[in-house]
């Protein structure tokens, strides 16, 4: 199970997403306060859709407090200032993905602590930053990449009756 830290978030919506995708993936949530919302605000639950019973959500006053519950494990801060590309990085079950808040990204001196744990996702030099939700989102996914998706689902199915449907220029969606 990989783990998401989100330092000081400040958009309902985007926590949502990404307690969705949490959901979505066995990653456990945690979250660093202060908070920019309400951990019972209508959007974040709204983004989450029906998803809330399938994580697990820890909250901790600080960082500090995190690292302490979890001693032994490994920390990727992922940030435009990192010098490595995320997709470089040899990511492990078990890994703790760290984000900053959407306004101001994480904070320099947690960084300059662990200059070697920076990771960027690559874009445009005119581009300020992705989305917090999206960042969150590609770099657990090249994590579960590398590791195989443990325990997800990766095949579907489709299933005769829309192909059916379809070939009669109805539509199926």
């Amino acid at each position: 199970m990989f783990h998401i830290v989100l330092v000081e978030p400040e958009i309902p919506q985007n926590a949502g997403n990404i307690a969705r995708t949490c959901a979505a993936t066995g990653a456990r949530l945690h979250m660093i306060r202060p908070l920019g919302f309400e951990v019972s605000d209508r959007y974040l639950k709204r983004a989450g859709l029906d998803y809330w019973h399938l994580v697990s959500v820890d909250y901790y006053d600080s960082f500090d407090e995190l690292k302490e519950k979890f001693p032994g494990a490994r920390f990727f801060f992922f940030t435009t200032k990192g010098r490595t590309r995320h997709s470089d990085a040899k990511f492990c079950d078990g890994d703790f993905l760290v984000f900053g808040k959407e306004t101001k990204g994480l904070p320099e001196e947690l960084l300059l602590k662990y200059p070697d744990e920076c990771l960027r996702i690559p874009m445009i030099s005119e581009a300020r930053s992705l989305n917090l939700s999206n960042s969150v989102a590609v770099a657990l996914y090249e994590a579960l990449r590398q590791t195989g998706y443990p325990g997800l689902l990766d095949r579907g199915e489709l299933h005769e009756h829309t192909w059916k449907e379809a070939e009669k220029g109805e539509k199926f969606f």
